[in-house]
């Protein structure tokens, strides 16, 4: 089965929203961890579960033990505060053909050495093969930012990378679900 590790602190809502949506579609196991609850994993827990209850209900299962113990593979992880707890729950709980998601570089970058396919919120997708050039980047900025030569711009994520990531983890889970 797949599982879906989600750095939820770096992950922005309207990401957070695509996934959860697909999640509860596919039945995937999806676990959102942050240093803080999150109100839309609690709700999409909270309504999948009664989904998944109804439809066993509607399949004939009159048992209420049986009806109860039904509940979402989608889980929220609340970590510590501090400055890696999340990324290194992660980490240390992730598995090999797994997906992950985050923001975090270096995060993708432990993470697609361990062997999971890591997908960025605008639709990169980072493997062992390719996730070097990518952390190599990042660093390189951060120096140039250091001395000076290169500002940084934070910019609103636009509709067309929505739509990146979207595509990508479409493309990324239809993969993985075809392999399995």
């Amino acid at each position: 089965m797949v599982t879906l590790y989600v750095d939820a602190d770096s992950v922005p809502l309207q990401i957070r929203s695509i996934i959860l949506r697909r999640v509860a579609k596919e039945d995937l196991a999806a676990i959102f961890v942050a240093d803080r609850p999150l109100k839309d994993v609690k709700r999409a827990y909270e309504e999948h579960t009664a989904a998944l209850r109804a439809a066993a209900k509607e399949g004939g299962e009159e048992d209420a033990e049986r009806l109860r113990s039904i509940r979402s593979p989608i889980a929220m992880v609340v970590v510590s505060a501090g400055l890696d707890s999340a990324d290194d729950w992660i980490v240390e709980h992730s598995e090999d053909g797994s997906v992950a998601i985050t923001h975090d570089v270096p995060l993708a970058s432990r993470l697609a050495q361990k062997g999971l396919v890591v997908l960025d919120d605008r639709g990169g997708v980072y493997t062992r093969e390719n996730i070097g050039e990518r952390l190599s980047m990042r660093n390189l900025m951060g120096e140039l930012r250091e001395m000076g030569i290169f500002s940084e711009q934070h910019k609103r994520m636009d509709n067309r990378q929505v739509k990146a990531f979207s595509d990508a983890f479409d493309g990324v889970l239809h993969t993985l679900l075809k392999q399995s």
